[in-house]
């Protein structure tokens, strides 16, 4: 398993940006599939996006197409979630996570490994 630190939440306006940023550790961080995943007060968690060990294939939510952007840095052992035009719904605590699986990276139980989590806050 890896180590997932989140960085980059916030507080922002609607229309905004942020970029979120996940930092693992470990030495097999290009071998791993990587994915974003939010919860909102009160919902479940739901996924928001993922990206193979390669960054050849992405995914997202159908919520969050054209306006996310998920990438990787496999020499930074990094991976990206750049957000823009956000929402009030939007506003959900964010979560990376790693798979050895390349498939159905929509799913949370493909994960092994978890981050704590990003707050992010969009303001109407």
């Amino acid at each position: 398993q890896v180590q997932l630190v989140e960085s980059g939440g916030g507080l922002v306006q609607t229309g905004g940006s942020l970029r979120l940023s996940c930092t693992a550790s470990g030495r097999t961080f290009s071998s791993y599939s990587m994915g974003w995943f939010r919860q909102a007060p009160g919902k479940e968690r739901e996924f928001v996006a993922a990206l193979t060990w390669s960054g050849s294939s992405t995914f997202y939510a159908d919520s969050v197409k054209g306006r996310f952007t998920i990438s990787r840095d496999n020499r930074k052992n990094t991976v990206y979630l750049q957000m823009n035009s956000l929402k009030p719904e939007d506003t959900a605590v964010y979560y990376c996570a790693a798979s050895t699986s390349g498939s159905r990276l929509n799913t949370q139980l493909r994960y092994e490994s978890w981050g704590q989590g990003t707050q992010v806050t969009v303001s109407s």
